[in-house]
């Protein structure tokens, strides 16, 4: 399924190889300068990460990651600066040392506090440096991405007669293998993740196609008479929801 990820910035620039590389291993990945842009995006869609940098046009990211966390506490947040074991040398808008170090010990002149350890006590999940080498960066965004969605080696899906086995990448019907694309196996995760849930096309866009895809709708239509054509009896599960969408419906009478 294609992950989606937000990179907030002042200087999204700086972060374009790194987004280039995530585009070339089929994340997708929308951007945004201000930490109200940011908000809005995720109240609106569903992401699966926020990476995050040094600053934001509006404030700094030390301050957007206590935000966010205050309102959302689960998804992944990976902190992307210039220095990531350079020191703070002035204390963001809203914090403090203590909130940055809780435990360190009274009366003690405060500690030094670099960046990448003030994000980790902000409830970053990671944190990466420009100068790091690239494909290390991807390899522990990757990383991120498989504890957050915790996908367990044999976790399989199943409603009735069908069974979706995530680590084969297989879809069985009354026990028969069928043939699949990934497109058609990635549509087939989201309805036996949302049962009763309507689904609009846009929304399987979004979790199948990603946010960077501008084809037509229809072609949602498209896949879904496919993946149907190759389900059999079991098609009956798949409801069409005229002028919105679909609807996976798991007992049908």
């Amino acid at each position: 399924m294609k992950i989606n990820i937000i990179f907030a910035s002042k200087d999204i620039s700086k972060a374009s190889l790194m987004l280039e590389m995530l585009a070339r291993q089929g994340y997708s990945v929308a951007t945004a300068q201000r930490s109200r842009e940011v908000m809005g995006m995720l109240s609106e869609k569903s992401f699966d990460m926020v990476m995050v940098g040094q600053n934001l046009a509006d404030e700094e990211g030390l301050t957007f990651l206590r935000n966010l966390r205050a309102k959302n506490k689960n998804i992944p947040v990976i902190a992307v600066l210039e220095s990531p074991d350079a020191c703070l040398d002035h204390m963001p808008s809203g914090l403090t040392a203590e909130t940055l170090l809780p435990h360190r010990s009274a009366g003690r002149d405060a500690p030094r506090i670099s960046y990448k350890l003030a994000f980790f006590q902000l409830g970053a999940d990671e944190c990466l440096g420009f100068s790091q080498d690239m494909h290390e960066s991807v390899a522990r965004i990757r990383a991120v991405m498989r504890r957050a969605v915790n996908v367990q080696p044999d976790e399989v899906l199943k409603l009735n007669e069908v069974e979706l086995n995530m680590a084969s990448y297989t879809v069985r019907i009354s026990g028969k293998e069928i043939t699949v694309t990934s497109k058609e196996f990635d549509l087939l995760y989201v309805f036996l993740s949302s049962p009763n849930r309507v689904l609009s096309r846009p929304y399987l866009i979004e979790r199948v196609w990603g946010y960077n895809y501008f084809g037509s709708p229809r072609t949602v239509d498209v896949h879904v008479r496919r993946l149907r054509s190759k389900m059999g009896k079991a098609a009956r599960y798949v409801h069409t929801v005229p002028c919105v969408g679909y609807k996976l419906v798991p007992s049908v009478k």
